[in-house]
């Protein structure tokens, strides 16, 4: 999935409100991944829109990996019906039925014409009644916050994309929805319970006391995080260990002979900051190294505020400044990156920086930038799995999945 996915969906949702129109549509997703497209405003969303206007529903659930709850069009015309397709092709109404359903013999000539017939007016069997009448629609929820414009998520583009696949894998189709604040996000989930509009949802970005979280397990809905929350709460997730990666980049750093290492933190409230940051104080304790208050600088994740606070870094006292950084975003490593030139400092020879996530744009850095990579096609896998077992009734073979990042060295070590 490409960078610009979440800009895109926001877009086309913006653009449904609006216009006040209907809450759900289905938006079929370019297939050109690797390709860089510009900036997508809500304007370009409604132009996509008004180029869907015949879009039907169960074709957008057969053919899409990704939904959005954005605006519906209305329909110009009215859609083809099976009515027609027994009309165009000389038969009943049970027979076409019954190619499309395989409820009914019928013989292979008959079936190639039905086909034809059906592909030539543009019919498609209405998957999401059959689903509907089945007691499931074949979609998994998402909400997804979107990001400051000084900040990029190059894990979002990639999960999004990981799920979508794993879940099209599984004869599931994902259905997003932008929340610009958690009482959002809270009113998606309980509008979806309550008029069944899909099957389970995927939780991304959890925390402690998730109220998200509470919500699903009172409501005993199907769902699974990417993240973990309290330890007393039983539910299904899968996680990054970012302690582990965090002990691998300073033990790293440590063994190409750096002893005064820093770290570019995350706020105090970020649970999964609070790991990778346990992680850090493991590694340099365990090498008998001491860590100066000054070391751990805590700022968003947002480029300006990671600068500003690798500046503070290696302003320190000379005695103290540190020679290495690690940083708990690849975004809050460039900061430290260009905080280093700004400096004076040859970044890699006398400035080391390590970053978390290994995102696409790290190995054309100067120099290129050593990353933690995060599995997340295993975890798209896991979590797809996972849910649609929760949605089958099958019993899960893991409840909770702990995966280790992979450290990627390049030329910003040195």
């Amino acid at each position: 999935m490409v960078s610009w996915c979440r800009n895109f969906l926001h877009s086309i949702a913006i653009c449904g409100k609006s216009q006040n129109r209907a809450p759900l549509a289905a938006v079929r997703i370019s297939e050109h991944r690797e390709n860089v497209y510009p900036d997508l405003t809500p304007p370009a969303g409604c132009a996509i829109l008004d180029r869907v206007k015949r879009l039907h529903r169960s074709v957008a659930l057969r053919d899409c990996d990704v939904l959005c709850c954005a605006p519906k069009e209305h329909v110009d015309m009215p859609m083809p019906t099976i009515r027609d397709v027994a009309r165009e092709a000389g038969v009943s109404i049970a027979t076409v039925s019954g190619v499309f359903n395989n409820t009914r013999r019928v013989g292979q000539a008959t079936r190639q014409r039905v086909l034809e017939v059906a592909e030539r007016i543009g019919y498609r069997a209405n998957v999401t009644a059959r689903n509907l009448r089945a007691n499931e629609t074949r979609l998994f929820g998402f909400s997804w916050r979107p990001i400051p414009a000084d900040s990029f998520s190059p894990v979002f583009d990639r999960f999004l994309q990981a799920i979508a696949e794993a879940g099209a894998r599984h004869d599931y189709r994902i259905l997003t929805y932008p929340s610009a604040s958690l009482e959002d996000e809270i009113a998606f989930y309980e509008q979806m319970m309550l008029v069944g509009q899909v099957d389970g949802f995927i939780l991304a970005n959890t925390s402690l006391g998730d109220v998200r979280i509470r919500r699903l397990l009172d409501a005993g809905f199907p769902f699974v995080a990417f993240g973990r929350s309290n330890p007393e709460w039983d539910f299904p997730w899968v996680d990054v260990d970012g302690a582990a990666g965090i002990e691998i980049a300073v033990q790293h750093l440590i063994g190409c002979g750096h002893g005064r290492i820093a770290c570019l933190a995350w706020p105090e409230r970020s649970l999964s900051g609070a790991h990778r940051l346990a992680g850090y104080r493991t590694a340099m304790t365990q090498a008998g190294l001491n860590v100066e208050p000054a070391w751990v600088a805590r700022a968003e994740n947002q480029y300006g505020e990671a600068h500003a606070a690798a500046c503070r870094l290696l302003g320190l006292p000379a005695a103290i400044q540190p020679t290495a950084v690690v940083a708990m975003s690849d975004l809050m490593a460039i900061g430290a990156i260009n905080a280093g030139w700004d400096m004076g400092l040859k970044v890699g020879p006398e400035l080391a920086v390590i970053g978390f996530d290994d995102a696409p744009v790290t190995r054309f850095l100067r120099p290129p930038l050593s990353s933690l990579r995060q599995p997340i096609a295993e975890i798209g896998e896991r979590l797809a799995t996972m849910l649609a077992d929760l949605c089958s009734g099958r019993p899960l073979v893991e409840r909770q999945v702990l995966l280790r990042p992979e450290l990627i060295v390049r030329e910003s070590c040195g």
